[in-house]
């Protein structure tokens, strides 16, 4: 980190940081995990943003500190804004008021592609700009882990944090101490993209919160080793079909449906009537696989659909709204500093 060299301390940032899509993995990213075993996850960025504003507030107004999300809060002092994560960065990286911070997002909030901790990443890059420092990638998922994990003592792992910094699609391997190693997948944008063409994404309507998940899955990890040891392994299977250069893509989906029907045993809300029922008619459409994104219960459903049953697979799903994906290279990124 350090002082944006010519640059006077700003009064206004904007930052612009990714969701994301776990492959193969989750779960294995849990200290419940890889304080046992080492942990491992693919995972890769997509084109759907929270993006944060922050900015010296007026001195004009009543309160001293505004915040706009889903709700609005208007205080005088840190410690009484209800946002658990604005909150703590404010305090970690302590930053006096007057201040204003807003939030948007490309998509519903608790919709499994990882946005509590694409905020927690973007607003902690846009703090650090409006400090007039520069934060690198790790140092912006080590301090987002730290005060969702640490601070906050959410039930979750560290993929989320990872994949909004650093963007692109990546292995992560998570070591007993906390330690994370990334290994980018350097394939080709046509590669890339290629790869997505074959991706169908749905919105089911669902919001669940990841912690109501993973709390009863955490506490189920020492019972549940041998499924999640197997769903490393799918994400070291993932790794090198990738690494070919050119995909297997039913073998991708194969993997990814294998993967699936042992995450759902790992907690009881992580899949449900509905999920069931959706993923059963997908498959005979003519998915190859698939999984529901994030922690489960609801959220976003990926399937791997060769195009020539896509249609059908539309069809079958009808009653779903469809999102369209791309991938995305960069990490959290600020978009204006003035």
């Amino acid at each position: 980190m350090g002082n944006l060299l010519g640059m006077s301390t700003p009064t206004l940032v904007i930052s612009r940081t990714p969701l994301r899509i776990s492959f193969a993995g989750g779960g294995t990213d849990l200290a419940a995990f890889y304080e046992r075993e080492h942990g491992a996850v693919l995972s890769t960025a997509i084109d759907k943003y929270i993006y944060v504003t922050v900015k010296r507030h007026g001195d004009v107004f009543n309160e001293r500190i505004r915040l706009n999300y889903y709700k609005s809060e208007e205080v005088q002092e840190i410690d009484d804004i209800q946002n658990n994560i604005a909150r703590e960065c404010l305090r970690f990286l302590k930053i006096d008021p007057p201040i204003y911070i807003s939030t948007v997002g490309d998509l519903p909030v608790a919709s499994g592609l990882g946005g509590s901790s694409s905020f927690a990443v973007g607003l902690l890059n846009a703090l650090h700009a409006y400090r007039g420092e520069r934060a690198s990638a790790g140092q912006l998922a080590e301090e987002a882990s730290y005060i969702e994990i640490e601070v906050l003592k959410e039930p979750i792992g560290k993929q989320d944090q990872y994949a909004a910094a650093f963007g692109g699609l990546n292995f992560f391997c998570f070591k007993p101490g906390g330690a994370v190693t990334v290994e980018p997948h350097r394939l080709s944008n046509g590669a890339f993209n290629a790869l997505f063409d074959d991706f169908l994404t749905f919105w089911t309507g669902h919001q669940r919160q990841a912690s109501s998940v993973l709390t009863e899955q955490k506490e189920k990890t020492p019972q549940k080793m041998d499924s999640l040891i197997r769903m490393r392994t799918h994400a070291y299977q993932l790794q090198a079909l990738l690494g070919n250069g050119h995909c297997d893509i039913h073998a991708f989906g194969r993997i990814l449906d294998e993967s699936w029907q042992l995450k759902r045993g790992l907690a009881s809300t992580i899949s449900n009537d509905h999920i069931d029922k959706w993923y059963q008619v997908a498959k005979e459409a003519g998915a190859t696989g698939g999984k529901v994104c994030g922690a489960g219960g609801g959220g976003f459903v990926l399937f791997v659909v060769s195009p020539e049953r896509q249609m059908s697979v539309r069809e079958a799903l009808r009653e779903l709204k469809e999102i369209r994906v791309r991938p995305e290279s960069h990490g959290s990124r600020i978009l204006i500093m003035e």
